[in-house]
């Protein structure tokens, strides 16, 4: 807004237009100013100058961290779409939806995204950065990833920690590096709330499921059969409860079930009951790993006729409605394999 020369800074963004570039201005404004909606005089000038050009948006945003938070991610995603295009998907129904119309056409977009567990330690060449896949004491086998040269002791740092695949971070000690170790015996989960699952968002459910039921062993004691007994009891009291009170518990670990190894970063897990049966754990989404909904505001013009409503009504009508058992739903998997090994058995 202090720009020395407004004109430039005109000229630059028309350029852009011409170009299809949209730009976003952000006015990070004080609690005060943003309630009471006061905007310095400098700022009104600023948006004046620029209102009558389509591609440039003024947002206003209070600067608290939970703000700024949200707009690092929407700024991220932004960057990921422009690298990665828009996965579409058509739904196909047997019966038409309305008149002829068979199917619905879709945007996906993931919900989470899966993040390391931990910052390994890890040696890397001084001469590119890079990290060096096998971490070895042999002097003779240090390579750099990159030339394929041979490097010396001195051309190799050891206090480094590799963030993701190919970054890699240079630390004055190897303190701050720590290795993910493999799950050797059982894994402990911090309960700390319970939630409700009618209100639980799935869009933040990670991974694979995996059932829950009760042990004859204890933790850390050998139980006897009386303490089994008493185990096996608090256990379905427990469910029985948390199903009848249509809820369930968010648990931490540090061990990650997706790859049963133990990090520096905490996982979070839910712990869904049944009526009578074992429990259900699975992992959710940090806060890290969540990515923005992507925008989709209704207009008017996207109101539901009640001619559409009654015609899906008696679309889905048709549908068969069960309770979904994977034994009717194969794959195909031992048909497909079956297939590939007959065909190689004739091929001798």
């Amino acid at each position: 807004m202090s720009a020395q020369n407004p004109e430039a800074l005109r000229r630059s963004l028309m350029d852009a237009a011409e170009q299809c570039v949209a730009v976003d201005f952000i006015m990070l404004e004080p609690e005060a100013a943003f309630m009471y909606g006061d905007i310095p005089a400098n700022a009104n000038s600023f948006v004046n100058r620029i209102c009558d050009l389509e591609n440039c948006v003024v947002r206003r945003y209070n600067p608290e961290p939970q703000v700024l938070r949200g707009l690092v991610k929407r700024w991220l995603e932004d960057l990921k779409d422009d690298k990665e295009e828009i996965l579409q998907a058509v739904f196909l129904f047997r019966y038409p939806i309305i008149d002829s119309v068979k199917h619905i056409c879709c945007n996906l977009y993931a919900s989470a995204n899966h993040i390391t567990d931990g910052f390994p330690s890890c040696q890397a060449c001084k001469c590119h950065g890079c990290p060096i896949d096998h971490v070895t004491t042999n002097k003779v086998k240090w390579m750099c990833p990159i030339t394929s040269r041979q490097l010396a002791s001195s051309d190799v740092t050891d206090t480094a920690v590799r963030i993701g695949e190919q970054t890699v971070l240079f630390l004055p000690t190897s303190e701050g590096g720590s290795n993910l170790q493999r799950v050797s015996t059982s894994i402990s989960f911090d309960v700390i709330e319970r939630t409700q699952l009618a209100s639980m968002n799935e869009g933040v459910i990670m991974g694979r499921s995996f059932v829950v039921i009760p042990s004859s062993n204890d933790v850390e004691v050998a139980l006897t059969d009386e303490c089994s007994d008493q185990n096996t009891q608090i256990f379905y009291g427990l469910c029985e409860t948390l199903f009848k009170l249509d809820q369930g518990l968010v648990c931490s670990s540090s061990c990650n079930i997706e790859t049963m190894k133990i990090g520096t970063l905490q996982c979070y897990y839910l712990l869904i009951p049944s009526e009578k049966g074992p429990m259900l754990l699975r992992r959710l989404a940090g806060s890290e790993e969540i990515l923005p909904l992507p925008d989709m505001n209704r207009d008017c013009k996207s109101k539901v006729t009640m001619k559409i409503r009654n015609s899906v009504e008696t679309s889905l009508s048709k549908i068969a409605l069960k309770d979904y058992n994977p034994v009717q739903h194969e794959r195909g998997f031992h048909s497909k394999l079956n297939r590939l090994v007959k065909d190689s058995l004739q091929f001798g």
